[in-house]
Protein backbone atom coordinates (compact mmCIF):
# COMPACT_ATOMS: atom_id res chain seq x y z
CA UNK A 1 0.00 0.00 0.00
CA UNK A 2 1.07 3.28 -0.46
CA UNK A 3 1.83 5.51 2.47
CA UNK A 4 -0.15 8.35 3.74
CA UNK A 5 3.07 9.96 4.84
CA UNK A 6 5.35 12.55 2.91
CA UNK A 7 8.49 11.17 1.71
CA UNK A 8 10.82 13.74 3.51
CA UNK A 9 9.04 13.32 6.58
CA UNK A 10 12.57 11.82 8.64
CA UNK A 11 14.55 13.85 6.57
CA UNK A 12 17.99 13.70 8.15
CA UNK A 13 17.30 11.53 11.34
CA UNK A 14 18.98 7.85 12.34
CA UNK A 15 17.29 5.23 13.21
CA UNK A 16 18.37 2.12 15.39
CA UNK A 17 15.98 -1.00 14.99
CA UNK A 18 16.74 -3.87 16.86
CA UNK A 19 15.28 -7.13 14.98
CA UNK A 20 15.57 -5.01 12.45
CA UNK A 21 16.69 -7.60 9.78
CA UNK A 22 13.48 -9.40 9.71
CA UNK A 23 9.78 -9.54 10.29
CA UNK A 24 7.93 -6.36 11.60
CA UNK A 25 11.49 -4.66 12.48
CA UNK A 26 12.97 -5.14 9.06
CA UNK A 27 9.54 -3.69 7.60
CA UNK A 28 10.11 -1.24 9.77
CA UNK A 29 13.62 -0.14 9.32
CA UNK A 30 12.10 0.20 5.58
CA UNK A 31 9.66 2.61 5.85
CA UNK A 32 11.65 4.81 8.40
CA UNK A 33 14.37 4.49 5.40
CA UNK A 34 11.87 5.40 2.43
CA UNK A 35 10.54 8.32 4.29
CA UNK A 36 13.86 9.99 5.03
CA UNK A 37 16.05 8.23 7.39
CA UNK A 38 19.30 6.22 7.65
CA UNK A 39 18.90 3.17 9.02
CA UNK A 40 20.97 1.05 10.99
CA UNK A 41 19.99 -2.65 12.28
CA UNK A 42 21.01 -5.42 14.92
CA UNK A 43 20.95 -8.77 15.51
CA UNK A 44 22.19 -11.63 16.20
CA UNK A 45 22.37 -13.16 12.80
CA UNK A 46 24.96 -11.72 10.21
CA UNK A 47 23.61 -13.54 6.86
CA UNK A 48 20.33 -12.17 8.23
CA UNK A 49 21.84 -8.93 8.63
CA UNK A 50 23.49 -8.33 5.45
CA UNK A 51 20.72 -9.67 2.98
CA UNK A 52 18.45 -6.89 4.70
CA UNK A 53 21.01 -4.25 4.37
CA UNK A 54 21.24 -4.91 0.85
CA UNK A 55 17.65 -4.75 0.15
CA UNK A 56 17.37 -1.34 2.35
CA UNK A 57 20.75 0.01 0.00
CA UNK A 58 18.53 -1.26 -3.12
CA UNK A 59 15.63 1.35 -2.40
CA UNK A 60 18.45 4.24 -1.91
CA UNK A 61 18.52 3.88 2.00
CA UNK A 62 21.84 4.55 3.71
CA UNK A 63 21.83 1.36 5.87
CA UNK A 64 24.28 -0.55 8.06
CA UNK A 65 23.88 -3.98 9.62
CA UNK A 66 25.60 -4.28 13.11
CA UNK A 67 25.73 -7.93 14.95
CA UNK A 68 25.08 -7.82 18.30
CA UNK A 69 22.70 -9.26 21.10
CA UNK A 70 20.57 -7.07 23.06
CA UNK A 71 21.20 -9.09 26.35
CA UNK A 72 24.61 -7.97 26.28
CA UNK A 73 25.59 -4.48 27.43
CA UNK A 74 28.82 -5.01 25.59
CA UNK A 75 26.99 -5.26 22.31
CA UNK A 76 24.42 -2.74 23.15
CA UNK A 77 26.85 -0.22 23.75
CA UNK A 78 28.90 -0.80 20.69
CA UNK A 79 26.07 -0.72 18.53
CA UNK A 80 25.03 2.57 19.40
CA UNK A 81 28.22 4.01 19.40
CA UNK A 82 29.16 2.22 15.83
CA UNK A 83 25.26 4.17 14.61
CA UNK A 84 26.51 7.39 16.20
CA UNK A 85 30.15 7.23 14.11
CA UNK A 86 28.84 5.85 11.24
CA UNK A 87 25.85 8.54 10.58
CA UNK A 88 26.54 11.21 13.16
CA UNK A 89 23.83 11.12 15.59
CA UNK A 90 20.85 9.05 16.67
CA UNK A 91 17.60 9.95 16.71
CA UNK A 92 15.32 6.95 17.03
CA UNK A 93 15.77 3.59 18.63
CA UNK A 94 13.13 1.14 17.91
CA UNK A 95 13.32 -1.90 20.29
CA UNK A 96 12.00 -4.86 18.11
CA UNK A 97 14.11 -7.67 19.25
CA UNK A 98 11.63 -10.07 21.12
CA UNK A 99 11.76 -14.00 21.91
CA UNK A 100 8.20 -16.39 22.55
CA UNK A 101 7.45 -20.04 22.02
CA UNK A 102 4.52 -21.74 23.06
CA UNK A 103 4.84 -23.78 26.35
CA UNK A 104 2.06 -24.51 29.11
CA UNK A 105 3.45 -22.57 32.15
CA UNK A 106 4.20 -26.35 34.42
CA UNK A 107 6.66 -27.69 31.73
CA UNK A 108 8.79 -23.70 31.26
CA UNK A 109 11.72 -24.10 32.76
CA UNK A 110 12.83 -20.94 34.74
CA UNK A 111 16.06 -20.67 32.13
CA UNK A 112 13.39 -20.92 29.23
CA UNK A 113 11.00 -17.74 31.20
CA UNK A 114 14.62 -16.08 31.82
CA UNK A 115 15.10 -16.26 28.82
CA UNK A 116 12.40 -14.74 26.76
CA UNK A 117 12.49 -11.96 30.22
CA UNK A 118 16.53 -10.99 29.48
CA UNK A 119 15.57 -10.64 24.91
CA UNK A 120 12.53 -8.82 25.82
CA UNK A 121 12.49 -6.68 28.51
CA UNK A 122 16.13 -6.48 29.87
CA UNK A 123 17.21 -6.03 26.40
CA UNK A 124 14.62 -3.05 25.75
CA UNK A 125 15.91 -1.50 28.46
CA UNK A 126 19.56 -2.14 27.94
CA UNK A 127 19.63 -0.80 24.62
CA UNK A 128 17.51 2.35 25.80
CA UNK A 129 20.20 3.08 28.63
CA UNK A 130 22.76 2.96 25.81
CA UNK A 131 20.90 5.05 23.68
CA UNK A 132 20.16 8.00 25.99
CA UNK A 133 23.85 9.97 26.21
CA UNK A 134 22.83 9.97 22.04
CA UNK A 135 19.19 10.83 22.43
CA UNK A 136 18.96 13.42 24.94
CA UNK A 137 18.60 16.82 24.37
CA UNK A 138 21.93 18.68 24.25
CA UNK A 139 23.44 14.68 23.85
CA UNK A 140 26.59 14.14 21.46
CA UNK A 141 25.36 15.08 17.77
CA UNK A 142 21.72 16.30 19.36
CA UNK A 143 20.09 19.88 19.26
CA UNK A 144 20.07 21.60 22.98
CA UNK A 145 16.33 21.85 22.63
CA UNK A 146 14.71 18.55 21.22
CA UNK A 147 15.57 15.22 22.00
CA UNK A 148 14.75 11.60 20.48
CA UNK A 149 12.34 9.13 19.80
CA UNK A 150 12.09 5.45 21.13
CA UNK A 151 9.64 2.89 20.56
CA UNK A 152 9.64 -0.13 22.15
CA UNK A 153 7.43 -3.28 20.25
CA UNK A 154 5.50 -5.11 23.07
CA UNK A 155 1.82 -7.09 23.29
CA UNK A 156 -1.61 -7.38 23.86
CA UNK A 157 -1.06 -11.01 25.88
CA UNK A 158 -1.19 -9.32 29.12
CA UNK A 159 -4.23 -7.14 28.61
CA UNK A 160 -5.98 -10.42 29.86
CA UNK A 161 -4.13 -13.82 30.07
CA UNK A 162 -2.95 -15.83 26.97
CA UNK A 163 -2.42 -19.61 27.07
CA UNK A 164 0.66 -20.68 26.73
CA UNK A 165 2.41 -17.96 27.16
CA UNK A 166 3.53 -16.97 30.55
CA UNK A 167 7.29 -16.01 29.97
CA UNK A 168 6.01 -13.91 26.93
CA UNK A 169 3.23 -11.80 28.73
CA UNK A 170 5.89 -11.06 31.83
CA UNK A 171 7.57 -9.69 29.53
CA UNK A 172 5.51 -7.40 27.55
CA UNK A 173 3.82 -6.54 30.57
CA UNK A 174 7.50 -5.09 31.98
CA UNK A 175 8.22 -3.52 28.87
CA UNK A 176 4.83 -1.76 29.05
CA UNK A 177 6.15 -0.22 32.21
CA UNK A 178 9.37 0.24 31.48
CA UNK A 179 7.57 2.50 28.49
CA UNK A 180 5.43 4.35 30.76
CA UNK A 181 8.31 5.19 33.60
CA UNK A 182 11.27 6.42 30.54
CA UNK A 183 8.55 8.26 29.42
CA UNK A 184 8.38 10.27 32.45
CA UNK A 185 11.56 10.73 34.20
CA UNK A 186 13.40 11.06 30.80
CA UNK A 187 10.51 12.81 28.76
CA UNK A 188 10.83 15.84 31.12
CA UNK A 189 14.31 15.62 31.88
CA UNK A 190 15.96 14.78 28.70
CA UNK A 191 13.13 15.59 26.00
CA UNK A 192 12.81 12.14 24.82
CA UNK A 193 9.43 10.49 23.67
CA UNK A 194 8.80 7.04 24.65
CA UNK A 195 6.49 5.23 23.06
CA UNK A 196 4.87 1.64 22.34
CA UNK A 197 3.65 -0.39 19.63
CA UNK A 198 1.26 -3.60 20.16
CA UNK A 199 1.00 -5.48 17.00
CA UNK A 200 -2.07 -7.70 17.01
CA UNK A 201 -1.63 -11.26 14.37
CA UNK A 202 0.50 -10.03 11.30
CA UNK A 203 0.80 -12.02 8.52
CA UNK A 204 4.16 -13.26 7.43
CA UNK A 205 5.95 -13.00 10.57
CA UNK A 206 7.88 -15.59 12.96
CA UNK A 207 5.08 -14.64 15.04
CA UNK A 208 2.20 -16.42 13.55
CA UNK A 209 3.88 -19.17 11.95
CA UNK A 210 5.53 -20.36 15.54
CA UNK A 211 2.19 -19.14 17.89
CA UNK A 212 0.10 -19.66 16.22
CA UNK A 213 -0.25 -23.36 13.87
CA UNK A 214 -3.23 -24.27 11.41
CA UNK A 215 -5.11 -26.39 14.18
CA UNK A 216 -5.32 -22.80 16.18
CA UNK A 217 -5.60 -20.36 13.21
CA UNK A 218 -8.82 -22.36 12.33
CA UNK A 219 -10.44 -21.74 15.37
CA UNK A 220 -9.20 -18.41 16.04
CA UNK A 221 -10.76 -17.17 12.71
CA UNK A 222 -13.85 -17.62 13.75
CA UNK A 223 -13.59 -14.71 15.64
CA UNK A 224 -15.63 -11.56 14.21
CA UNK A 225 -12.96 -9.34 14.58
CA UNK A 226 -10.09 -11.65 14.26
CA UNK A 227 -8.40 -10.71 10.78
CA UNK A 228 -4.59 -10.47 9.79
CA UNK A 229 -2.68 -7.13 9.73
CA UNK A 230 0.49 -6.60 7.80
CA UNK A 231 3.69 -5.61 8.68
CA UNK A 232 3.33 -2.12 6.51
CA UNK A 233 0.32 -1.75 9.31
CA UNK A 234 3.13 -1.51 12.34
CA UNK A 235 5.29 0.11 10.17
CA UNK A 236 2.79 3.37 9.53
CA UNK A 237 2.18 3.30 13.32
CA UNK A 238 6.13 4.12 13.88
CA UNK A 239 6.13 6.63 11.23
CA UNK A 240 3.61 8.30 13.28
CA UNK A 241 5.71 8.03 16.59
CA UNK A 242 8.52 8.89 15.26
CA UNK A 243 7.67 11.57 12.52
CA UNK A 244 6.11 15.45 14.33
CA UNK A 245 2.53 13.84 13.87
CA UNK A 246 3.23 12.35 17.22
CA UNK A 247 5.25 15.07 18.94
CA UNK A 248 2.95 14.91 21.71
CA UNK A 249 2.34 12.01 22.11
CA UNK A 250 4.15 10.34 25.19
CA UNK A 251 4.16 7.34 27.14
CA UNK A 252 1.01 5.68 25.41
CA UNK A 253 1.02 1.94 23.79
CA UNK A 254 -0.76 1.98 20.65
CA UNK A 255 -2.48 -1.34 20.22
CA UNK A 256 -2.82 -2.14 16.53
CA UNK A 257 -4.81 -5.05 16.21
CA UNK A 258 -8.10 -4.32 14.48
CA UNK A 259 -10.00 -4.55 18.04
CA UNK A 260 -8.36 -8.52 18.38
CA UNK A 261 -7.57 -8.15 22.32
CA UNK A 262 -11.40 -6.77 22.48
CA UNK A 263 -13.07 -9.52 20.97
CA UNK A 264 -15.03 -12.36 22.87
CA UNK A 265 -17.71 -15.23 22.09
CA UNK A 266 -20.80 -13.96 21.20
CA UNK A 267 -22.88 -16.08 23.46
CA UNK A 268 -26.58 -14.63 21.65
CA UNK A 269 -27.45 -13.84 18.49
CA UNK A 270 -28.62 -9.92 17.92
CA UNK A 271 -31.70 -11.36 16.78
CA UNK A 272 -31.86 -13.81 20.35
CA UNK A 273 -31.20 -10.85 22.18
CA UNK A 274 -34.26 -8.53 20.74
CA UNK A 275 -36.34 -11.93 21.47
CA UNK A 276 -35.76 -12.11 24.52
CA UNK A 277 -35.86 -8.35 25.59
CA UNK A 278 -38.95 -8.33 24.54
CA UNK A 279 -40.44 -11.79 26.51
CA UNK A 280 -38.68 -10.05 29.71
CA UNK A 281 -40.59 -6.62 29.11
CA UNK A 282 -43.75 -8.45 28.83
CA UNK A 283 -43.21 -10.52 32.01
CA UNK A 284 -41.99 -7.52 34.14
CA UNK A 285 -45.53 -5.94 33.32
CA UNK A 286 -47.56 -8.71 34.00
CA UNK A 287 -45.75 -9.91 37.07
CA UNK A 288 -42.64 -7.31 38.38
CA UNK A 289 -40.05 -8.75 39.99
CA UNK A 290 -37.65 -7.41 42.92
CA UNK A 291 -40.57 -5.58 44.86
CA UNK A 292 -40.70 -5.27 48.53
CA UNK A 293 -42.78 -7.77 50.26
CA UNK A 294 -44.77 -6.83 53.52
CA UNK A 295 -44.74 -9.20 56.26
CA UNK A 296 -48.19 -7.60 57.65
Amino acid sequence: MESPFRANILKGKVALVTGGGSGIGFEISVQLGKHGASVAIMGRRKHVLDSAVDVLRSHGIPAIGLEGDVRREDDAARTVESTFKHFGRLDILVNAAAGNFLVPAQDLSPNGFRTVIDIDSIGTFIMCHEALKYLKKGGLGKDPSTGGTIINITATLHYRATWYQIHASAAKAAIDSITRSLALEWGEDHGILVNGIAPGAIEDTAGVSKLAPEEVLSKIKEKPLYTFGEKWDIAMAALYLASDAGKFVNGTVLVVDGGQWLSTTRLLSKEAVRQLSRRQETRSRVAPTGLPKSKL
